[in-house]
């Protein structure tokens, strides 16, 4: 752990560490109901909020009697739909990442509700045990409670898929649950079977190719491929009848606000043309929103307002236990990540996220917390047809020096007797198993190791690596690794072969990183947080607490690389940042040493 002394005088630089061990007398009690997402205002006190229908009002009383009312921008709600094959996840994924919207399809609410044990969730377990399709009303009532959550009335949403039908299409409006936009991706028949027919999957890469558009790229590889079971004509065709009756069944609800898109074009040319629309709306929207009653204060300085926005970061982080609202957004912000490196062919890498529950330093550490996150990221994977190895590490050593890291112990089997769905999942797409060459199976597509560690006396890296030579160029993502050297059971630290050990540590391509930063010392309160995302820069965010016990993040700085705690320090006191200054004191000392 990183830490430093700190000073009383107002003059001395603030000091910062990653998150420490978990003292439950320095946090406040717990409340679940106060874990919420803190929004984007900047406020003048005295201030009070009044809700009206479905915009938020900000009134601000200045101290010179003047008043200005202002309505927050309303976010954008959009709906998209598409054939099989149309590109329709593609666009999604481009949506998401320009706008920020919440991605919302009724697959993943559909697992998340079973997996969770909700009163939905258990109703519709009940249908899918059975063989029974899941009745609209319990749909319906799963994606009216997501879309009603913060992070969606906040962000905004993308909803994507549904309704499928009429009757789901009437139920949303009588809720008045409607779109901004209803995308339509139009795709010609016969382009969207050859799409589907020409497919082609490597089982060895996990790489997915087209015969005519997108050929392997050496005879070797054309010649492992292999057809997946839902790309025959004859299921393309049943699955494209029912997406038309579904689509003709809905399309008079959203006539209104329908825009079809050519979906035969390349994908950026198909996502500029959603890009001009989505931004035409949103800039529609703004102007909408913004009426100033006097123009003197025009809305508190909207531009200074723009550089405070809440960036995405949740609150409350230090009440403990997490909610699921919280526990949900970290998952979904590193299956993103995740997916996004993977997607561009990264094969080597490390998910770092120490929120309390994940940090195993804490005594509030939760392994239920850190298996979530793994079968959120198995199974999104699986349902993209990749076969997945999770692998827990095993024993180490032998005979009496014989054990495994504490962590660790009973992982393997909370994950053979977790809930993985009723889609058959477990077994066939997802497999679960040890780290080591011997592992490493031929139908495998990639691997997720939990937690990987070097315990006092043993040393992971070499079955690790190993395993990641056995694996080739298929996919291998270490979730919270901790491979720095440790002693040997004498108390010596184990200096043969050090530097591989750590040279092959660092060769692993952080694809998710996120750590809190407190003041040394101490576990409270919050002072600000590191985040980075595939393939964005690092992010330093600053915690900042508003009127009624609120609080949100700010931006402070971006860095191409992990920043250092002096960066950290210079940033927070809004220093100048200096590449040649080396770290001094302590700081110097423990720089070195992590």
């Amino acid at each position: 752990m990183l830490a430093t002394s700190s000073s009383s005088s107002s003059s001395t630089a603030i000091s910062l560490h990653p998150l420490a061990n978990y003292n439950a007398s320095a946090t406040p009690s717990l409340n679940p109901s106060s874990l919420s997402f803190s929004s984007s205002y900047s406020y003048l006190s005295p201030l009070s909020f009044r809700l009206h229908s479905s915009k938020t009002h900000l009134r601000i009383t200045p101290k010179k009697g003047l008043r200005v009312s202002c309505s927050t921008n309303e976010p954008l709600k959009v709906m998209i739909s598409g054939a099989p094959a149309s590109g329709k996840g593609t666009q999604c994924e481009l949506i998401v990442q320009k706008f920020g919207l919440v991605h919302i399809s009724t697959g993943d609410l559909l697992r998340a509700e079973v997996s969770s044990g909700t009163e939905i969730g258990n109703k519709a377990k009940e249908f899918m045990n059975s063989g029974r399709l899941v009745p609209d009303e319990i749909v319906t009532a799963m994606v009216t409670v997501r879309l009603s959550r913060q992070d969606a009335k906040e962000k905004g949403w993308l909803l994507d898929g549904y309704p499928r039908s009429f009757a789901q299409a009437q139920s949303l409006e009588e809720l008045n649950i409607r779109p901004d936009i209803y995308i339509v991706l139009d795709v010609p028949d016969e382009i969207l079977i050859d799409r589907c027919v020409g497919r082609r999957l490597d089982p060895v890469t996990g790489k997915i190719y087209h015969l005519k558009n997108f050929p392997p790229e050496s005879e070797e590889i054309k010649a492992r491929l292999v057809t997946r079971a839902d790309d025959t004509e004859e299921k393309v065709k049943s699955r494209l009848e029912i997406y038309k009756q579904n689509a003709a069944a809905i399309s008079s609800t959203y006539s209104s606000i329908t825009n079809k898109i050519d979906g035969n074009r390349p994908k950026e040319i198909i996502f500029k043309d959603i890009d001009f629309l989505l931004s035409q709306l949103l800039k529609d929207k703004t102007a909408k929103s913004v009426k100033p009653v006097l123009q003197t204060e025009n809305c508190l300085d909207q531009a200074s307002s723009n550089e405070e926005k809440w960036r995405g970061i949740p609150t409350r982080l230090n009440n403990i236990p997490h909610s699921r609202e919280i526990r949900n957004y970290f998952y979904d912000d590193v299956l993103q990540a995740t997916q996004r490196a993977v997607n561009d062919g990264r094969t080597r890498l490390k998910v770092e996220i120490n929120i309390p529950e994940l940090n195993p330093e804490m005594d509030v550490y939760r392994i239920g917390t850190l298996m979530e996150l793994v079968r959120v990221i198995a199974l999104s994977f699986a349902d993209d047809g990749k076969r997945v190895k999770v692998c827990v590490q095993g024993s180490m050593g032998e005979g009496a020096l014989a054990g495994m890291p504490l962590q660790l112990a009973g992982t393997r089997k909370i994950l053979e007797f977790m809930d993985w769905g009723n889609y058959g999942a477990m077994g066939t797409f997802i497999k679960i198993g040890s780290i080591g060459a011997k592992e490493v199976d031929e139908e495998d597509d990639m691997f997720i190791l939990v937690a990987p560690q070097n315990a006092v006396g043993n040393c992971i890296i070499d079955d690790l690596r190993a395993m990641t030579d056995a694996a080739g160029k298929r996919p291998v993502i270490l979730i919270n690794p901790r491979l720095k050297d440790l002693p040997g059971s004498s108390g010596i630290m184990q200096t043969m072969g050090r530097d591989k050990r750590l040279e092959y540590a660092a060769s692993f391509e952080s694809c998710y990183f996120f750590r809190l930063l407190y003041y040394a010392g101490t576990q409270y309160p919050i002072m600000g947080a590191i985040r980075m995302t595939y393939p964005y820069d690092y992010e330093l965010y600053k915690r900042v607490d508003e009127p009624s016990g609120k609080e949100k993040y700010v931006s402070l700085s971006t860095f191409k690389e992990r920043p250092t705690i002096d960066e950290i320090n210079d940033a927070f006191l809004g220093k100048p940042r200096n590449k040649d200054k080396k770290a001094s004191g302590i700081w110097g000392f423990l720089s070195g040493v992590f």
